[in-house]
């Protein structure tokens, strides 16, 4: 943190997606700082906690570091601080954890986390444990309740479930907006053009959450435009595919939009992914999913 750091209001946690569950968490550290006049500092770790300790098991990342903190900069969070989650940190003792990154490196004031937090060597820290250290070392805590709707908690896990599913629109009732999939535009085998329908290819980030194979109707992203797209994901199987990619269609747009950074919105799955007797009931079933997705979006 910058020299002369004042005292702040914390929350900490890997708040992949940012979702509802996250927001309202967010918005009551938000709120406690105002009520204090004191900065909001949160504080997020890379790579997911779960790679250091099962490795292998990284989960499927919902949001990149960068969209984290562009979202929770919307939300009101003045500092967003990342923790190289590396094996010495994993090893550090909840009451050091609490000394050594809440009191010495952010000045805590008042630390807002969910009731199901869970921190320091082995996960023995729990927000009972947190309010006794902060009794200790002078922070306030609060365990936020964690949001349901119809019985169901949100949970970056269960986002990446429906995600996982191919239902972008309980992804998109558990984030607050469509999930959103970055990367690079890059080169195809052109294949889309030839039938009439020329593609934008994205190269996604390791660990990238992709939906289901599939078709959806969605958005592309490109500087501060939003363009209605049918988006296929998938390998490609009418011509033996084998990589899966993730490929735009946007419509009424012709440009090249090669090796720019862009994004796709995913709002609604038109179906699944299938394999096509031949060309020409390939390119009958796009022009369905092009007028599907014009339907969808209103466009």
């Amino acid at each position: 943190m910058p020299t002369g750091w004042g005292r702040s209001v914390v929350t900490v946690g890997v708040f992949d997606g940012v979702h509802r569950g996250h927001q309202q968490l967010i918005g009551r550290a938000v709120e406690r700082g105002r009520e204090r006049g004191l900065p909001v500092v949160l504080v997020t770790f890379d790579p997911h906690p779960a790679e250091l300790v099962r490795p292998g098991s990284h989960p499927a990342r919902l949001t990149s570091l960068r969209r984290r903190a562009d979202l929770v900069a919307e939300l009101g969070v003045d500092a967003f601080c990342v923790l190289p989650f590396t094996p010495e940190l994993a090893r550090t003792e909840p009451a050091e954890f609490a000394h050594e990154v809440l009191v010495e490196r952010l000045h805590a004031a008042d630390v807002v986390v969910g009731r199901n937090f869970t921190f320091g060597h082995r996960a023995k820290g729990d927000v009972a444990l947190l309010a006794d250290l902060g009794t200790r070392f002078g922070f306030g805590v609060e365990g936020v309740e964690l949001i349901t709707d119809d019985g169901i908690t949100f949970s970056s896990t269960y986002i990446r479930s429906c995600i996982d599913a191919g239902d972008v629109e309980a992804a998109a009732a558990a984030l607050g907006r469509p999930h959103r999939v970055e990367g690079v535009v890059v080169h195809g085998d052109r294949r889309g053009r030839e039938l009439g329908f020329p593609t934008a290819n994205l190269a996604s980030p390791p660990y990238t959450a992709l939906p289901a194979d599939g078709v959806y109707a969605g958005r592309f992203v490109i500087g501060g435009r939003s363009l209605a797209s049918a988006v296929s994901v998938g390998t490609n199987p009418t011509f033996s595919g084998r990589v899966r990619t993730v490929e735009a269609y946007v419509l009424d747009v012709d440009e090249d939009f090669y090796g720019f950074e862009v994004a796709v919105d995913f709002e609604h799955r038109l179906r699944g992914q299938e394999r096509f007797t031949d060309v020409e009931a390939l390119i009958e079933q796009m022009h369905k999913d092009v007028a599907r997705t014009r339907e969808l979006l209103g466009h």
